[in-house]
């Protein structure tokens, strides 16, 4: 059997796996990567973040030329049906799986392809479709293995009516109503896009609230804008069983409620990727829901495995599994790392408007006594939003009384998730530069969203006395 021995082993190709390979790389160390599908990349390149983001734009671009009155004039009323938008995220993914194999080939770095499990703490066995088997060793080991969607045993999932967050997009048609079961991230964002499609909408959520841990007013807003839309949302409700038919679903829900519509999107949790990698032969055991457990450096109990990404759960985000990969590639080589690195992540969320936030929110301020106060923006009053008629939204900046200090930024609305970096540049300053004033104090180019910033910080100062 072929025998390689490596610095650096990284399982996985997706966000943190990519992430941890390069960074190694850069820092001298002798890199091998496996990936058990042919084209790299992971769930992020080809199930998750960019095709349901392609997806989303696609969405956003007819609904805004089928609701501009010049372009109906002329004729142009139909709708593009859901496989003719999900083809314009075909040519986005060949893009980034071009893209990403060039780095690993710029750095020398070689690809294994197959299934990665381990014969002892130090030794990697890969097996390829062919029943090729290869047997790395290394001195470390990063597991990026990511993670897929929860599936109950008792829902058929083969049914062609239901489907999960790796199937969705495999919809032949566009459906006319659709049940989406659990309301966290993914559901609320594809919620967002099959309302905008015109698709009937029942959001069934099980907790209290819409996505819990973001601001209070960010949440009555995102529930308020998604039921004017008029998505039809359930809170505090848990799946019975689910009978599907030939001409739709029947979810039976605990409540006694049923909802017949022609599909089902389970969106409820994601179970790490860590089956059959001999991980608990060598002691690391994962949870219940297949995550590996590690400490603030990224180590799992065996210190010389590292684990980032979706497969150590929360926050589930591709630019945290990136900047997680590159924190342990410095870990595991310099034995220390800054945790600058990973500290306060900003958290993206494409709904429809799209929220973005960053720090605390007011209810943690609330129980943590800390006196704080809030700046406001409303986009409905920034000439650039009337310019470009996305006015709905806001800016939200939350600071420290007496320091003037940033404690949290949180905004609601067009291009959320590109306006937070400003905030976030200003946030990550030490000492006094962190300060509300450096917005009043700084001259925006005028009409831009970043405008809003300077109006937040005045209408916060201007709650002081």
């Amino acid at each position: 059997m072929d025998s390689q021995n490596f610095d650096v082993v990284v399982i996985g190709t997706g966000p943190g796996g990519e992430g941890a390979a390069m960074q190694a790389t850069k820092l001298g160390k002798s890199v091998a990567v496996v990936e058990r599908f042919r084209r790299i990349g992971g769930s992020c390149t080809h199930r998750g973040t960019i095709p349901s983001k392609a997806l989303r734009f696609a969405i956003y671009q007819v609904t805004s030329v089928l609701g501009n009155k010049l372009f109906r004039d002329v004729g142009l009323t139909r709708t593009p049906t859901f496989p003719d938008l999900r083809r314009t995220a075909a040519s986005v993914i060949e893009k980034q799986v071009d893209m990403r194999l060039s780095f690993y080939e710029r750095n020398g770095v070689p690809l294994f392809v197959g299934h990665a499990r381990f014969r002892d703490p130090n030794t990697l066995e890969v097996f390829d479709e062919y029943g090729g088997r290869r047997e790395l060793r290394a001195d470390s080991f990063i597991v990026a293995t990511g993670s897929r969607p929860y599936r109950p045993a008792e829902i058929d999932f083969s049914h062609p009516r239901v489907f999960d967050s790796d199937t969705i997009l495999d919809l032949a048609e566009t459906p006319r109503t659709i049940t989406i079961y659990g309301a966290g991230v993914i559901g609320c964002e594809y919620a967002s896009m099959f309302r905008n499609l015109g698709v009937k909408v029942n959001l069934v959520n099980t907790r209290q609230k819409l996505l819990e841990f973001l601001d209070d007013e960010i949440i009555d807003a995102l529930s308020y804008h998604l039921r004017d839309r008029g998505v039809i949302i359930r809170h505090n409700e848990a799946y019975e069983r689910v009978e599907p038919t030939d001409d739709g679903v029947v979810l039976h829900l605990k409540s006694g409620k049923q909802i017949k519509t022609d599909v089902l999107f389970w969106a409820a949790g994601r179970n790490g990727n860590t089956v059959d990698m001999g991980l608990e032969e060598i002691g690391l055991v994962p949870n219940r829901r297949g995550q590996l457990e590690v400490n603030e450096d990224f180590q799992t109990t065996l210190p010389h495995i590292y684990a980032v990404g979706d497969v150590i759960g929360v926050p589930s985000l591709a630019s945290a599994a990136y900047v997680q990969g590159r924190y342990a590639a410095m870990h595991l080589a310099n034995g220390v790392c800054e945790r600058a690195l990973i500290s306060e992540i900003p958290t993206g969320i494409y709904t429809s408007p799209e929220i973005s936030s960053l720090g605390k929110t007011e209810r943690e301020l609330t129980e943590a006594g800390v006196p704080y106060e809030v700046g406001q923006s409303m986009f409905k009053s920034l000439a650039r939003a009337q310019i470009t008629g996305r006015t709905v939204g806001m800016l939200k900046l939350l600071f420290h009384r007496e320091t003037l200090q940033l404690l949290g930024i949180h905004c609601f609305g067009a291009n959320a998730s590109e306006i937070i970096h400003i905030g976030q540049a200003v946030m990550s300053q030490p000492g006094e530069q962190n300060s509300l004033r450096y917005f009043v104090n700084s001259t925006f180019n005028y009409p831009t969203m970043a405008e809003a910033y300077r109006v937040a910080a005045l209408n916060g100062l201007n709650r002081l006395f």
